[in-house]
């Protein structure tokens, strides 16, 4: 279903965030395409709940293909960063790029996530 938000620059149609979630060596890459908002980040938040990995969670984040990200995705991963981290394990960011990884610097949070360049880079030890 198509959702339609008012705002001050006029009608936007929303598409649904897409997340889908695979094993690599015992990482969890969890791709995600679209837009991270308010209205939309509820896939995103299912994805990185702490009780759905056991033990120590090792989880990436493939950005690549996220072409917006708003305060609602900024607080979405430092949820899972600390949770992840209280329970042993970690989270990583991999290939953001542009306003989103603009949207992370501005907030210094670059210096806090965990940021790789490339999936390559974020599943390396």
């Amino acid at each position: 279903m198509e959702e339609v938000v008012m705002g001050t620059e006029g009608v936007r149609r929303l598409e649904p965030l897409k997340v889908a979630s695979t094993a690599m060596d015992g990482i969890t890459v969890i791709t995600v395409a679209g837009e991270i908002d308010q209205y939309n980040a509820g896939p995103l938040v299912e994805a990185l709940d702490p009780g759905a990995f056991g033990g120590r969670p090792r989880v990436v984040l493939d950005m690549r293909r996220v072409s917006f990200m708003d305060s609602s995705g900024v607080n979405v991963f430092l949820f899972a960063h600390r949770d992840f981290g209280r329970a042993g394990g970690w989270l990583r960011l991999a290939g953001v790029c542009g306003s989103v990884l603009r949207i992370l610097q501005l907030g210094g949070l670059d210096n806090v996530l965990d940021c790789r360049a490339s999936l390559r880079e974020a599943l390396s030890p």
